[in-house]
């Protein structure tokens, strides 16, 4: 009979279970949609809105997409007290963060 992952965790011991379901929740937290990000640092999206010299609609619309501009990205990013890296990742080599290629205006 397969174990799942839910088996496997139940065999460990409290504090070996506490510590891998809390990097379990780190993991989950270091990937958020730009909804989940404005709603984790508490702002509205007319706040945000309001920032970017848009409109509420505009932030729900930018929320949705699937493709934006580096450079609205960024503002937006920015937007909610934060700021935009890229970071290019090979495999014969270290990572390297890219710079100067998100610094146009907001035209999404």
């Amino acid at each position: 009979m397969a174990l799942n992952v839910e088996d496997k965790i139940a065999t460990l011991d409290p504090a070996r279970r506490r510590k891998v379901e809390d990097r379990a929740a780190e993991l989950i937290a270091e990937e958020m949609t730009l909804r989940e990000l404005r709603k984790a640092r508490q702002l509205t999206q007319a706040r945000v809105a309001h920032q970017l010299g848009i409109s509420q609609d505009g932030v729900s619309r930018l929320e949705q997409r699937s493709d934006l501009l580096l450079s609205t990205l960024r503002k937006t990013v920015e937007a909610m007290g934060g700021s935009l890296s890229l970071i290019a990742r090979f495999p014969d080599r270290p990572p390297v963060e890219l710079s100067g290629i998100a610094d146009g205006d907001l035209r999404d």
